[in-house]
């Protein structure tokens, strides 16, 4: 019996305005390392349906503002039910947190657990140099 994949999301369905962000009060006094680890982070496998499960590391330096945790909790929740390869993901919250967050540096590192004996750990920077 052919499974029907409905329940899988796009990526078009994220909302990236559950982000919040609160105002460094350091900001031109010092830079920071900000490292934030999610390590029960699920999506979706876009061709089988199957949960994809990773550690999402979030490491910038701000520069006016840094990401509000509950906020990012949430914003990464949308993510269990959406169907996406690891290299499109790591660079769609990439994307989603600079907007927000304005940062000096920021990089996302999508850390997957094995599939079929295949470890893949992808990694996203801005600016684009890192």
């Amino acid at each position: 019996m052919h499974q029907e994949r409905t329940h899988i999301k796009k990526l078009d369905d994220i909302q990236s305005n559950i982000l919040e962000v609160v105002s460094y009060d350091y900001s031109g006094k010092r830079n920071i390392e900000v490292v934030i680890k999610q390590p029960e982070f699920t999506s979706l496998c876009p061709m089988t349906g199957l949960p994809d499960f990773a550690s999402i590391y979030i490491e910038y330096i701000p520069d006016q503002y840094i990401v509000e945790l509950k906020s990012l909790k949430y914003y990464l929740l949308q993510y269990r039910n959406v169907g996406v390869f690891y290299e499109h993901l790591v660079n769609v919250i990439l994307d989603h947190l600079v907007e927000k967050v304005k940062p000096i540096r920021m990089k996302i590192i999508g850390d997957f657990t094995p599939r079929g004996g295949i470890h893949t750990c992808v990694k996203a920077s801005y600016p684009d140099n890192q």
